[in-house]
């Protein structure tokens, strides 16, 4: 089984970002066949139009990602842009994309009515896409609910093809993570760097410990019993236990644990979860990335160069 997963890079990875995406998609590379993982720095074109901030961007999140855990001898690893056959086969499934099918993108509506300009290039993101999952021959994409439209897509767009030229494309299946936790924000909304409420992973140690002193409560008093399933803190501080030391953390609150308590009780445990993980970023070389980059990039451009030799010859152009 041939797994893939991706992601965009839009500044500084987050305590959402590791239990939302990086650990399930470690998780699953560590039980696939093949696993293959890149930075869409395509992708990231469509909102970011600062070229130092791409670089930086998409140099820190792979930097995070090894650090994670991703092991570049098991899983390929690159930069989409490495692979220029993303372009290409974007542009040949783009021919067979009906408008009205774009049109009813949600996450095009959706970025649009958040203020984003209508570009050609955020109109075509679902096209991108395709071609990102199809130039791999994948078997399983996971992604959360979310995202599943663009699977669908994708699967529409590659049965399109195989019955205007012949059958070219295996069909992906989704794998729904149904499991997947929803991190609460330090102001108690769903953590997105959009809304500035984010803990970050591989922040100073000051500023973590700032993030999470200014998660929001409610106003009962220090000795008063808490509801442990409305609070924030709680609800962060479980993804680092186990089950019953959650479910003893959650004693604690209903017995009167002060919040100022449970905060510092949260950033100790924060700092044990992902300690080790700290200090094999900090071991890992600017050069070391750059190199598993370029490595990834050939093993990756190996398959994408057969899949396309294939389009080629398929639509005539070869």
């Amino acid at each position: 089984m041939r797994v893939l997963s991706a992601m965009q890079p839009s500044g500084q990875l987050h305590l959402g970002n590791y239990f939302g995406s990086m650990k399930p998609n470690l998780e699953l590379s560590k039980e696939a066949d093949e696993s293959i993982f890149f930075v869409v720095d395509l992708h990231a074109l469509t909102t970011v139009h600062d070229p130092d901030l791409l670089r930086t961007s998409r140099q820190e999140a792979m930097h995070d990602y090894i650090a994670s855990g991703f092991d570049p001898e098991k899983t390929i690893m690159f930069f989409q842009s490495y692979v220029p056959e993303h372009t290409e086969l974007m542009w040949i499934l783009s021919t067979l994309a009906p408008v009205g099918m774009m049109e009813r993108a949600v996450s095009y509506k959706d970025k649009v009515d958040r203020g984003l300009d209508a570009t050609l290039g955020l109109f075509a993101y679902p096209a991108l896409m395709a071609a990102d999952i199809l130039l791999y021959e994948v078997d399983v994409v996971p992604v959360g609910k979310d995202q599943k439209q663009h699977v669908e897509m994708t699967r529409d767009l590659a049965t399109k093809f195989n019955n205007a030229f012949g059958e070219t494309f295996t069909l992906p299946e989704p794998l729904i993570r149904e499991e997947v936790a929803v991190v609460p924000g330090t102001d108690g909304q769903k953590m997105s760097k959009s809304y500035g409420n984010t803990i970050p992973l591989f922040g100073d140690e000051k500023g973590i410990k700032k993030a999470i002193m200014s998660i929001e409560t409610d106003s009962k008093g220090a000795s008063d019993p808490k509801d442990p399933e409305t609070c924030s803190v709680y609800q962060i501080h479980k993804l680092l236990l186990s089950e019953s030391d959650a479910k003893a953390l959650a004693d604690e609150y209903r017995n009167g644990m002060s919040y100022g308590d449970a905060k510092i009780q949260l950033f100790e445990a924060y700092m044990d979860y992902f300690g080790a993980m700290r200090e094999r970023r900090a071991s890992i070389s600017e050069k070391e990335v750059i190199s598993v980059m370029e490595e990834g990039a050939i093993k990756a451009s190996a398959i994408a160069k057969a899949t396309m030799e294939r389009v080629r010859t398929a639509t005539g152009l070869r």
